[in-house]
């Protein structure tokens, strides 16, 4: 079965105290799985997401809607590694304990390199940085005293109380080849942000192969389409930056391109994006499923001026079509 999130508008303009909450009470009483939150230390905005550095801070996003809602799962994706493993793992622990909620952790090594450099970690290889922070949050999960040596880390005797209250499934992020290897490597799931059906169904295949022939059972999958439902295709891209996403896409190396070699239309980013009338996002949200994936993440991004609306028309005319 598919389980079905929203990503939180706590970043850009659009940014509001009370749309986050309206929101995520909305998405709780219409049913939705989990609310979602991305991360970053220094906020430099994608091309297509215009120019506005607002950004809040995910955990404290996350505990505070929690607080203001009954049911709903917690989610980040995703968490990048600027933190000592030790917060992390204290952060995800006490908030775990603190909400009484499941919460997804996906993990990644992050896109720009300047967030880093700002604390001095540019040199670092950030995925190995990033698997080894899970690793350490892992072992104080377990409430045991934690002992840690490497070229990173290095104390003993941190333990951790109380544990999360559930356990912490993690997703590695990334849409390359590497983060595929990653997450059977080490995860739980993989959870790619914006990526075409051709692309994702050759990674997703490629993680079939690795489980199989690493004698493990099939991770979960996932993915976090820009979505714009409206009236006709045309009416839901005519609210979105489509020179922006498909710039985006051009520069998205690892995505299986188009027979000109060359994204041009919006057409082409299918899968990326989720565009058109509530038909339209249903055919989408049915080839994921097709393909196998367990967790959809509707990204409103490019509609947060009528986020609370969005969220209305997918609960009413969308998922009850595809909920299995």
């Amino acid at each position: 079965m598919t389980r079905f999130g929203l990503l939180l508008p706590h970043f850009g303009v659009e940014a509001d105290q009370d749309m986050l909450v309206e929101g995520a009470q909305l998405a709780d009483r219409l049913g939705f799985d989990s609310i979602w939150v991305r991360d970053h230390l220094v906020f430099h905005p994608h091309g297509m997401e215009g120019t506005d550095r607002t950004f809040i801070e995910p955990f404290l996003t996350l505990a505070y809607l929690a607080a203001k809602t009954e049911r709903i799962g917690l989610g980040a994706a995703t968490i990048i590694p600027f933190r000592h493993p030790i917060l992390t793992a204290y952060m995800t622990a006490s908030m775990s304990w603190l909400t009484r909620r499941r919460f997804d952790l996906g993990v990644g090594s992050g896109t720009f390199q300047h967030e880093f450099d700002v604390i001095a970690q540019g040199h670092i290889n950030r995925p190995e940085m990033m698997k080894e922070q899970v690793q350490i949050a892992r072992e104080l999960w377990t409430g045991n005293s934690t002992e840690w040596h490497s070229d990173l880390y290095d104390f003993k005797d941190v333990d951790l109380k109380p544990q999360p209250l559930f356990d912490v499934p993690v997703w590695w992020g990334g849409a390359t080849p590497a983060s595929a290897r990653l997450a059977v490597e080490f995860c739980q799931g993989w959870l790619p942000g914006r990526i075409t059906f051709p692309t994702y169904e050759l990674r997703v295949n490629k993680i079939r192969q690795m489980c199989e022939e690493q004698g493990k059972p099939m991770i979960w999958t996932g993915a976090v389409p820009v979505t714009s439902i409206d009236d006709s295709f045309e009416a839901a891209c005519n609210r979105m930056n489509i020179p922006g996403l498909i710039d985006n896409a051009n520069h998205s190396k690892w995505w299986v391109k188009p027979e000109g070699g060359k994204f041009t239309t919006m057409e082409e980013l299918d899968g990326s994006i989720l565009a058109g009338n509530p038909d339209d996002i249903v055919r989408g949200v049915k080839r994921y499923q097709e393909i196998g994936t367990d967790l959809l993440i509707f990204d409103f991004r490019m509609r947060f001026p009528d986020w609370i609306e969005q969220i209305k028309i997918l609960a009413k005319d969308v998922l009850p079509r595809v909920s299995k």
